[in-house]
């Protein structure tokens, strides 16, 4: 059962309050979550479909997402800002699209609402606050689109000069937008993205940036570092991941000639796996942790458990989606999908998407401020209260919260299988049959477990230590 979805009672001006309401849909009128499962393609053969996919690939063949079809509803509900012309504030927010890249939709997000809204696109500080909060703020932001060839990033002029300045802006930015037609449209939802509010070609801008950070302003002038080292030197000084990631998508990172801009849902991932894999290559060198650590957390009805397992690095992140939740159209069966990498990482793109990532990037972080190495289990159960897709903000931020909470230490693999147990309402069973990494500690063997002390047989006698065999 889907629970209803309230827009918070303080809503931006110009923007009404909206409650949705239903007993079998999350919006009323609209097929249940049963009918749209029959709809699905080859979803009874493969329940893991609309999971794997998360509306980015279109597995099931059909031109637009079912399971986003049912959130259209809201063009006729969701509050649209009235008139042509827009006076406000953004956070600062920039959204770069993906559809007919590389001519992409690229623009600002505008809250009808003056003054300080750096809240609004700051996924860092979202932790603890609930659902129906960071969506109406997030559905009060007006996106502005214009065309734009991903090249022109590398020699901006007018108002993608003026969008750029936007993206490394520290503070709210005051704006003025005029559009072609009034803005209307949908929440549009993606799993890698926070969702954003209705939308409108634009065409005339003026924004006045007043501060940008220092760090971000010296990567931009430098036009012989590349990308990748550009956003590895902001993250060792400290740089905010998000603004990293804003600065990453609208080109002003890179070396010149090579500077392009990137679809938001893009650029996150890339910042989230070039900084984690950066992170894994310092974990590799360092002294291994000895003992099994448990952090737990439970926010926007997901439960988390992330684990630390003596030894090597590897690393295994495994979600599972209960019935009726967003991506699990499904009315009875449990979805479960997840990736792992061993010592070496891995050379493919993991098929959960840049939960991987995200998950990754948190607990290396954690890792290294503990100076050890260890292997990480990230297990996320996904309870009917995840009605939208809020983006991966959601996973790294949340494991960033668990791993900031007191461990618990356990002394055995048994003592770990039953805390998972004891977390989960899933089945233990469940989770080993997914997980390579409790499957191993479950039913292989080390060559530690055959070396133990033996006891001397007399005072003085010499103390020996049982062969490895």
């Amino acid at each position: 059962m889907f629970h209803p979805l309230l827009f918070p009672s303080i809503i931006p001006h110009g923007l009404q309050r909206v409650v949705l309401r239903s007993s079998d849909s999350p919006i009323p009128s609209l097929p249940s979550t049963a009918g749209l499962s029959w709809s699905i393609p080859g979803l009874d053969d493969d329940p893991s479909l609309c999971l794997r996919c998360r509306s980015a690939q279109l597995l099931c063949g059909k031109p637009v997402c079912p399971l986003l079809l049912r959130y259209d509803a809201l063009l006729r509900t969701l509050p649209l800002v009235a008139g042509r012309e827009l006076d406000g504030s953004s956070p600062p927010g920039v959204f770069v699209g993906r559809f007919g890249y590389p001519n992409v939709s690229v623009g600002p997000l505008v809250s009808p609402r003056h003054g300080d809204t750096l809240l609004f696109d700051t996924p860092e500080e979202w932790v603890g606050r609930p659902v129906d909060e960071l969506v109406g703020f997030r559905a009060g932001l007006v996106r502005g689109t214009r065309r734009a060839r991903v090249t022109d990033a590398d020699r901006p002029s007018g108002w993608l000069d003026d969008l750029q300045w936007l993206g490394l802006a520290t503070e709210s930015v005051e704006a003025e937008a005029e559009f072609r037609r009034p803005p209307r449209g949908t929440l549009a939802l993606s799993d890698t993205a926070p969702p954003v509010g209705p939308s409108a070609p634009l065409e005339r801008l003026r924004l006045d940036v007043r501060r940008i950070d220092p760090a971000l302003d010296r990567l931009r002038s430098d036009v012989h570092a590349d990308a990748r080292t550009a956003v590895l030197e902001l993250y060792g000084r400290g740089v905010r991941v998000s603004r990293i990631q804003r600065a990453f998508s609208v080109g002003t990172l890179g070396r010149q000639g090579r500077r392009r801009l990137v679809p938001t849902r893009w650029s996150i991932t890339a910042v989230d796996d070039l900084v984690s894999k950066a992170n894994v290559e310092r974990l590799r060198y360092l002294p291994e942790l000895s003992e099994i650590e448990v952090y737990r957390f439970t926010a926007l009805d997901n439960r988390w458990l992330i684990a630390w397992l003596p030894g090597a690095y590897r690393y295994e992140s495994i979600e599972a989606w209960y019935p009726e939740t967003f991506w699990n159209p499904s009315r009875s069966r449990v979805v479960m999908l997840g990736d792992h990498e061993g010592f070496h990482g891995r050379s493919t793109y993991a098929s959960m998407g840049g939960c991987y990532y995200a998950a990754r990037l948190a607990a290396s972080e954690a890792l290294l401020a503990r100076q050890r190495q260890a292997g990480v289990l990230v297990l996320r159960e996904v309870h009917p209260g995840e009605i939208l897709p809020l983006g991966v903000w959601n996973v790294r931020e949340h494991v960033r919260a668990a791993l900031r909470t007191a461990p618990i230490r356990l002394g055995s693999t048994e003592a770990l299988l039953k805390t998972v147990s004891q977390t989960f309402a899933i089945p233990l069973a469940r989770w080993i049959a997914e997980s390579s990494l409790l499957r191993a500690l479950r039913y292989q063997r080390s060559l530690d477990d055959y070396t133990r002390p033996i006891a001397p047989a007399s005072p003085g006698s010499a103390r020996r230590t049982a062969p490895v065999r």
